[in-house]
């Protein structure tokens, strides 16, 4: 009768390093941005908020609005594609540096470690009875953890409303039941996925890890081992120094500090996240000894076989699959840039008016009424001037001039006529015209049908 082994905690050393130092900056980084961007304000209003009640998006200076949402489909092509990008070149380096699961993990291990110790003590607090002090210890951890969940989620909100209308709300419980929810759902799964599950979520739960290898080459960078140089392993001792041996002593750092608790001197795996914890455990080692550092290093399968020289390395990442995605990468970056160029000042929506069809003024003229909705997209006033053209001397019974605030709208009923002799029966295409008096260079128009006799 066979049983299926439980998953072992893992408790990973603290290393020190060059590589160490940059994930250090990449949590610092990521969560400087994510928890201090919805605080920045921009032209008196919050510089990055998704206004979901008022249908618009706002990035710093620029508003877009459900018609513009073709870019936010270009944002998510871009990163897909970039992501391709970087796996050919450099494998999981985007996992082990800025995904916010590793970013989060790395912050829950940190409170985790300072409350309650190295791994050992860890380890040692874990197999012991329930006590004071491990109640004590555990609830300090556990509490800081879901403290610190709970900013994410309140952050999170503070992304779709006002932060500060939504950090003046929280003390009193204000908060709607909306609110609450995304705020304490986001916090929840930051707490069970990086305070709780940690690596599970990348060997188990990410598909990532599962299809990255078909994303690889033998010219993708990866953490790799240096197995020509380090093998055979072993402790080294005085009186075995005859004895053919690599430079690996199989001492198990690299095992100790990995997040996901793999060997890499079995080759790579999908486990593998790219932190390069190993690397900086293994240089740290190779100094003692006064070996060169390397023996665990980012290399290619090319580079570890011999086939190509580790200075042509950067050569080699200029091949047809990488310039392939750096030309799509391009192309989007393009399109997206000129569509922007050439975005329209104003989003004008004419409906007809469904009370009449056609009524003839008291000159004898034909009239047909409309209702236009006019949307300033930009972050300025715009006074405008409304017009229509399409048929001989067609005109509007009353042509305001109206004033729009930045990135506000205005409805307005507006009724057009022509002459019988050029709107005779049938449907004729005409446009309304948006012109800004602010601007001279904006302007816009929407086509829609009049009905003659």
């Amino acid at each position: 009768m066979s049983t299926q082994a439980i998953p072992i905690k893992i408790y990973p050393r603290l290393t020190r390093g060059r590589f160490n130092n940059w994930r250090v900056v990449a949590v610092l980084l990521t969560q400087l941005v994510y928890l201090g961007l919805p605080w920045l304000n921009w032209r008196g209003r919050q510089a990055v908020w998704f206004d979901l009640p008022g249908n618009q998006l706002h990035l710093f200076g620029l508003t877009l609005w459900p018609q513009d949402f073709v870019y936010l489909a270009a944002l998510l092509i871009f990163c897909a594609i970039a992501l391709f990008w970087w796996t050919a070149l450099a494998g999981r380096l985007w996992c082990g540096f800025s995904c916010p699961q590793t970013v989060y993990t790395e912050i829950m291990t940190w409170i985790e470690r300072w409350v309650e110790g190295k791994p050992r003590q860890r380890q040692t607090l874990d197999a012991a009875s329930w006590s004071l002090r491990k109640l004590r210890l555990k609830a300090t951890s556990h509490g800081l953890m879901i403290a610190f969940s709970l900013v994410t989620g309140f952050t999170l909100v503070g992304y779709f409303v006002p932060i500060r209308t939504v950090a003046a709300a929280l003390p009193g419980g204000a908060l709607t039941g909306w609110q609450w929810f995304w705020l304490l759902f986001y916090a929840g799964f930051t707490y069970l996925l990086a305070g709780r599950l940690r690596e599970s979520v990348c060997k188990h739960m990410c598909p990532y890890a599962r299809f990255q290898g078909v994303m690889f080459d033998p010219d993708t960078l990866v953490v790799s081992y240096d197995a020509v140089r380090g093998e055979p392993r072993g402790a080294l001792r005085k009186h075995d120094a005859d004895t053919a041996r690599g430079d690996c002593v199989d001492c198990g750092l690299c095992v100790q500090v990995c997040p996901t608790g793999i060997d890499i001197r079995a080759g790579l795996q999908y486990e593998c996240i790219g932190c390069a914890a190993c690397i900086d455990a293994c240089d740290v080692v190779m100094d003692k000894l006064g070996a060169p550092r390397g023996l665990i290093r980012f290399a290619t399968e090319n580079s570890m076989a011999g086939r190509v020289a580790e200075r042509d390395i950067p050569r080699r990442m200029l091949r047809p699959r990488v310039m392939m995605y750096s030309a799509l990468m391009l192309l989007v970056l393009a399109a997206s840039a000129a569509m922007l160029a050439l975005r329209t000042p104003f989003i004008v929506d004419v409906l007809r008016d469904r009370a009449f069809l056609v009524r003839e003024t008291p000159d004898g003229w034909l009239e047909n009424g409309y209702t236009l909705h006019l949307v300033n997209t930009r972050s300025t006033v715009q006074r405008v001037a409304l017009g229509v053209t399409g048929l001989p001397g067609i005109r509007l019974a009353d042509a305001p001039v109206l004033t729009l605030p930045p990135q506000a709208d205005r409805t307005v009923q507006l009724r057009v006529q022509a002459s019988p002799d050029a709107a005779g029966g049938g449907s004729h295409p005409i446009r309304f015209t948006v012109r800004s008096l602010s601007e001279p260079s904006l302007s816009h128009s929407e086509e829609s049908r009049f009905i003659g006799e």
